[in-house]
This record gives structure tokens, sequence and C-alpha cells, in this order.
């Protein structure tokens, strides 16, 4: 048994990060490759060596190239299930830009508008690469500077780390394009790609947090329902109210984005005069979320 749960394991960690590979490679040969949009990290750099050398359809093969070096430091920091799976992430993505540049050379430029481009490339790019992200790979090259980085200093987002490092990588594109227009669509695509990658990389483990003062006497009622209709869990509080000094119990609720609005329901129905207040929750960790174990993106 637990041999078959590690194979299916094997088999859905490869298969997000294929799926990954083809959503990322998608976005910079159908939109950011044809219209010179540079995307920052290893792409970014692979697009302006194509531009200065003059050697088109060689961006997957200088990709390979490039991550070499900064692969055996990724063996070096992740250990070897990092490395295959980057090798893997990194041959694949090189191999699917190549393929699509070929099988729709007659269809590209999708789009003749650098700001179309910019954003659908931007989207695909951050979507894909967040889901090889979330399989705790990557597809080598400033991904594994970046996830070095992210160990140091753990109160940034992954997102926040790679954007800074980008920013150069487009400012260098702008300048050898001498074009500053097309610099500043690449600044949209890598804003585009941040928000993305952001959201697809930490949007899963995101909630509502939710206080509930009840104003009627039965709070137990009200949170069996809250915790019925919404499936989550509920934590009672002790507290006492600073003007009544009488005591209160309070409810504290956290649930997934998609059942909050239930949640409000309840509550508007059940005890309209309650006192509530919601906030965002980024990160959760325990039983329904985030395993504590889990890897820190």
């Amino acid at each position: 048994m637990e041999r078959k749960k590690i194979v299916l394991d094997f088999f859905k960690r490869y298969t997000v990060i294929f799926i990954g590979c083809i959503i990322y490679s998608l976005g910079v040969a159908m939109f950011l490759s044809p219209n010179d949009v540079s995307t920052g990290g290893v792409t970014g750099i692979a697009l302006i060596l194509e531009y200065v050398t003059g050697l088109t359809n060689l961006k997957g093969i200088t990709i390979i190239a490039l991550n070499i070096p900064v692969f055996i430091l990724g063996w070096a920091y992740f250990g070897k299930n990092f490395a295959v799976s980057t090798l893997f992430s990194t041959v694949i993505s090189s191999a699917m830009i190549e393929l699509f540049t070929f099988l729709f050379k007659g269809v590209v430029p999708v789009t003749g508008s650098p700001l179309i481009a910019a954003i659908a490339g931007g989207v695909l790019f951050g979507a894909g690469l967040a889901l090889i992200f979330r399989m705790g790979s990557s597809t080598g090259g400033i991904d594994i500077i970046v996830k070095i980085l992210r160990r140091k200093f753990r109160h940034l987002k992954t997102g926040e780390i790679s954007i800074c490092v980008d920013i150069i990588i487009v400012a260098i594109s702008a300048l050898v394009h001498k074009n500053f227009e097309q610099g500043f669509y690449s600044a949209i695509s890598l804003i585009t790609f941040m928000l993305t990658f952001d959201f697809v990389l930490y949007g899963g483990s995101s909630a509502k947090m939710v206080y509930i003062v009840p104003s009627i006497d039965d709070y137990e009622g009200l949170c069996k329902c809250i915790m019925d209709e919404t499936n989550s869990g509920a934590t009672y509080l002790s507290g006492k109210g600073a003007y009544s000094e009488s005591e209160k119990q309070v409810i504290l609720c956290v649930c997934k984005n998609v059942a909050y609005p239930k949640l409000r329901d309840v509550v508007r129905q059940k005890d309209p005069k309650a006192f509530m207040i919601v906030a965002s929750a980024r990160e959760i960790y325990g039983e329904g979320y985030t395993d504590h174990n889990a890897e820190e993106f």
C-alpha cells in the first residue's frame, strides 16, 4: 500500500510538472518571443542573446546551456530529488519551446499587439512556472537562485524576490533592443507574471479568517450551523465586552474563500445583529490546509 502511494505521488507530481511546462512554454513561444518581450530569468537572458547574436530558434538550447552551472548549485543546496525534477522541467520546457516554435511558425506571432502579448504571455508564463514550483521543482537558472534567496529572506514571497532579479534583466533587454517602449511592455509582462505566479502558487492556501461576536444566547447553535454549512472548523474564544463588561463567547472560524459567502448568509439569517470581523489569511497550516512539514515556496 505504501509503495502504491509513493508511485501515485510520483506520477501526480511529474504530471503537474509536465502540464506546467506546457503552459510555460506556450507563453514563451506563442506570445513573448515572437514579440521580443523579455520575460526575465534565464529565458529572458536567452531571448536577449538570441536578439544580439541573430541566431533564431535556439532558445531551448541556450536555456539548457545557461542552466548547467546553476543546476549543479541547486543539487548542492536542495538534493537529488529537486535536481532530478528540475532537470526534467528544464529539458521538457526547453524542448516544448522549440517544438511549439516549429509547429506554429505559420501562425506566430499570434497577435501583433505587444500589450496583448505581454499580458497573455505573462499569465501563461507565471501560471506554468507556479505549477512547477508547487511540486517542489523549478525550471533551473534564476529560479534556483530565487529558491536559495528565499531560504535567507523567508519574509519575502517567491514572486517578490523573482521580480527584483527580473527587473535587472528587463532593463538590460530594453538597452539591448534600444527600445524603451519594448522595455515598458516587458515590465507589464513581468508584473503580470508576478501577480499570476503568486496567485497560483499561494492562492490555494489562502482563506478567510472570521471573528464572530454573537448577540444571541444560542451561540453554540450558530457555531454548529456555520460548521455544517461551510464544512469548516471553529474555535470558541472567551471574551469580555469593554463597554458592557459582560462575558462573551467569540467564534473564530477559518473557511475557504468559496465557502465564505455561505458563512455570511448563515450569520445574517441566524444572528443579524452579530458583530463580525473578516480578514484574509494568506497561509494556513493544519488539518484541511497546508501541512506543517510542507516545503516553503
